[in-house]
């Protein structure tokens, strides 16, 4: 009878383990479900109509204005986007920044330096040492030695990929604004938090935020969308951390009235830029790296969109189109995001088309444009003219055409995968051409002459249409 009790013992061990393995699997299985679930409702696009816009929010900083596009808006709540526009006056600075979502940002003027932090790669920018140039030996007097990683040039024209938590900061060095208008992918894999705009500061102070549409509840959510995160911490714990006097992060930590962009004081910022480092490459390309600066730490972070002949689409008569994706700038590949320039010349036509695999948010560069969107509900959502300055959404899947004003249009447009897909319905790489006559003819209840036509008009060309003469019967 002794010997029986353990083996009971062992019995109802068992048994209640698995009934808490089992429990534990049903929760995680409801968890998961319930995570499904919140995704696929921040992901319905319930548009009835799709309205281009200006920022709705404004902050204002000493050293410049971040503005804001209402990210309540149907269209950005379905495509899971948020955008923002900053300007920075010549001599200032955007303070240190990290989001948990990734970020294209596109410099529509003037010109800067941006510097990222990213963990593991090393500092390899050195400053207040001896260095060869030209075979003479040359010491930059009156520097402290300082190294820190790579610092990059971008100008009127670059797209600029900021990866998910990396810390990030930028410089107008130049004699005029530098305006950046950036859209983070909040949709993205990599933020684990909820669909909502964020970005948290390592330095500054908060401003007053100037909404035009918002009520008080959405702008206490968006106040809280940029916040210093260094000032919380404890003094006492922070100065053992950076074995500093307390005074110093007591300093560190006070209220700065300044906002997030704030005037650098002096004639501007000393650092080693990409301009006069002209030893970089030779120095540190060909010293043994290691696996995480081969595949990370060596990646480019920026393209430059305008150039003509690097034009992956171009008509003679209707414009070009620039692509950055992840064949051209491998960092998307990890960030699942990309960019198209478009240029179109005077009444040049963006032929009807819809992207496969991916929500594509336009930014009107310069002139306008006639657009039209149709939904998946074969309404129309959109059908009007669209100007410099404002931004709208065509999410996926959603057939879009555009027509250029008298004037031209450009823009860019900001995608949410990093290798985009577009099915046009006109040209040699069209739906339509793809398919049999007699197809075409019984789906439409046209001629096989008609469905010829139909096929081959413009088999020569594809996505951008010169303007022609519509003849009607």
């Amino acid at each position: 009878m002794a010997k029986a009790i353990p083996f009971v013992t062992l019995i109802i061990f068992f048994l209640v383990s698995t009934a808490f393995a089992q429990y534990q699997t049903g929760q995680q299985g409801q968890q998961y479900q319930q995570q499904q679930i919140q995704q696929q409702e921040a992901r319905q696009c319930r548009i009835q109509r799709i309205t281009p816009s200006q920022p709705t929010q404004r902050i204002q900083s000493e050293g410049g204005v971040t503005e804001m596009w209402n990210e309540f808006d149907d269209q950005f709540q379905c495509a899971g986007v948020a955008a923002l526009r900053n300007i920075i006056q010549p001599n200032c600075l955007s303070l240190p920044n990290f989001s948990p979502s990734p970020r294209l940002v596109y410099i529509q003027q003037g010109q800067g330096l941006i510097g990222m932090s990213i963990p593991g790669c090393a500092e390899t920018y050195h400053s207040g040492q001896q260095s060869v140039r030209g075979g003479s030996i040359r010491t930059r007097q009156g520097e402290q030695s300082d190294q820190h990683q790579k610092v990059h040039r971008v100008r009127q024209g670059d797209i600029v990929a900021v990866p998910a938590g990396v810390a990030h900061w930028c410089y107008n060095d130049g004699n005029e604004e530098l305006v950046a208008v950036s859209v983070n992918d909040l949709n993205n894999n990599a933020n684990q938090l909820e669909q909502k705009l964020r970005s948290f500061y390592l330095a500054g102070g908060h401003q007053q935020i100037y909404s035009s549409v918002q009520s008080p509840q959405q702008q206490q959510q968006q106040k809280e969308t940029f916040q210093n995160v260094f000032r919380a911490f404890d003094e006492n714990l922070m100065a053992e951390a950076f074995n500093l006097p307390v005074e110093v992060i007591r300093r560190m930590q006070q209220e700065d009235q300044r906002g997030f962009i704030v005037r650098v004081t002096g004639e501007g910022m000393r650092m080693i830029r990409p301009e006069e480092d002209e030893e970089y490459e030779q120095r540190y390309q060909s010293r043994r790296e290691n696996g995480m600066e081969e595949l990370y730490c060596n990646l480019k972070i920026r393209q430059y969109l305008d150039n003509p002949k690097e034009a992956d689409i171009y008509t003679e008569q209707a414009g070009r189109i620039n692509h950055a994706n992840g064949q051209k700038l491998q960092i998307l590949n990890y960030m699942d995001m990309s960019a198209e320039k478009g240029n179109l010349y005077p009444n040049a036509m963006h032929a009807p088309h819809w992207t496969m695999n991916a929500h594509s948010v336009f930014y009107v560069t310069r002139g306008d444009a006639h657009v039209e969107i149709v939904g998946s509900n074969g309404q129309t959502v959109y059908y009007d003219h669209v100007k410099q300055g404002e931004l709208f959404v065509v999410p996926q899947q959603f057939v879009s055409s555009m027509r250029a004003g008298n004037n031209g249009f450009e823009y860019v447009a900001f995608k949410t995968s990093s290798q985009p897909m577009k099915s046009p319905l006109v040209g040699y790489t069209s739906a339509f051409k793809a398919m049999p006559i007699q197809v075409l003819a019984n789906s439409f209840q046209i001629s096989t002459q008609e469905a010829q036509s139909l096929k081959y008009n413009r088999e020569h060309q594809t996505m951008l249409l010169p303007l022609r003469n519509v003849r009607s019967s």
